[in-house]
């Protein structure tokens, strides 16, 4: 896509803004369709309606709370560190947005299609991790660095079962590349990994069990990565206060509540892209039947999104529905279960693919 805008507007430098401008188009609205979704499956869960008088059903209630945001002052504690505690909430934001750069929306568009792109993916959420702990020592305060501490062990922890799961869809698929990945699983749902994949056979039929335990895997490590209840130690307001960003107000506290609802969509983008066919139909496009070839990628991108904002609805039912892991267990879900099973995963899943 940077080629086609470089040539559109003769720039490169130009096609590059306006290639790095779109994510952030398309982030920002969807982070606040999320803040209002929360508060209303919070709500109708504990038989409530939730925001109701600001616009229809509330939905202008959280565009309230951003004006309110913008509108406080900006606070840093007399014995914080200063240019540390500013420069913590752009790091982590930064590692959510760089996120998108790799994410295929339709085969029409994607910010980068780099080779690497599940690795790049995995990698430069280390961004994230390095802000977070910059947050919490650069408050000075002890709730905010304990909560920084957990966050940073939790997600290092979880990332180790996440790459395995990755690995056996890379074992399957022979590339790293999201883009080339999702134009595997074309055609029908049945050609989707969590089903075995587009190669018909026995082995097949054999993968299924096996993807589907990948799929769970992979999806319960998003959880904790995403500090998403039942894993959210990092954030207990019950011991923490507010955790790493307990001392953060305005415009740096929106920047962690705008990149927690992206990481949830990031993460659930991946699950849909390497196990539920990423931006392809279950059913085929309306677009070829009808003979008209531009409807195509506006499906995908409507289907890409479709499966991502389903697997955020259910993170937030997940949340409203389980009780918080004490830290002992959240380490030993990882360490005892999940590393193990992931492993154990992956060597069946490249048995069977070496005998295909």
């Amino acid at each position: 896509m940077l080629e086609l805008f470089t040539e559109l507007t003769g720039n490169a430098l130009l096609g590059m803004i306006i290639n790095s401008l779109i994510p952030l188009v398309f982030v920002i609205p969807l982070a606040l369709f999320f803040v209002w979704l929360e508060r209303k499956v919070s709500a109708h869960m504990q038989d409530r309606l939730g925001p109701m008088i600001t616009g229809s059903h509330g939905w202008l209630q959280t565009f309230a709370d951003v004006l309110k945001l913008l509108q406080k002052e900006d606070i840093i504690p007399a014995d914080a560190d200063r240019k540390l505690f500013t420069i913590a909430p752009i790091l982590v934001f930064a590692g959510s947005y760089a996120a998108f750069a790799a994410i295929p929306f339709s085969s029409a568009y994607i910010g980068s299609e780099i080779d690497m792109g599940i690795f790049y993916v995995v990698a430069v959420s280390g961004l994230v991790v390095a802000g977070i702990l910059m947050a919490g020592w650069s408050s000075n305060n002890k709730y905010s660095l304990l909560g920084a501490m957990r966050s940073v062990a939790q997600i290092i922890s979880y990332e180790i079962p996440t790459v395995l799961v990755i690995l056996s869809i890379v074992v399957l698929a022979g590339t790293l590349n999201l883009l080339k990945i999702s134009e595997m699983q074309t055609a029908y749902f049945w050609n989707w990994f969590i089903f075995g994949g587009p190669e018909p056979g026995l082995i097949k039929f054999l993968l299924i069990p096996f993807m589907f335990a990948g799929f769970l895997i992979l999806y319960i490590s998003s959880l904790a990565e995403v500090n998403r209840t039942p894993f959210d130690i990092p954030e207990a307001e019950s011991e923490l206060v507010a955790g790493y960003h307990t001392e953060y107000s305005g415009m740096k506290f929106a920047m962690f509540f705008l990149s927690e609802y992206a990481n949830m969509f990031v993460v659930s983008a991946i699950v849909s892209a390497v196990f539920f066919g990423g931006y392809q139909s279950p059913f085929g496009y309306l677009g070829n039947s009808l003979g008209i070839s531009w409807l195509v990628p506006i499906e995908q991108f409507f289907w890409f999104t479709a499966k991502g904002i389903f697997f955020v609805f259910v993170q937030m039912w997940l949340r409203w529905t389980l009780p918080r892991l004490r830290v002992d267990q959240l380490m030993a879900v990882c360490w005892k279960y999940l590393i193990p099973y992931s492993f154990v995963n992956l060597i069946i899943i490249a048995f069977l693919e070496l005998y295909r």
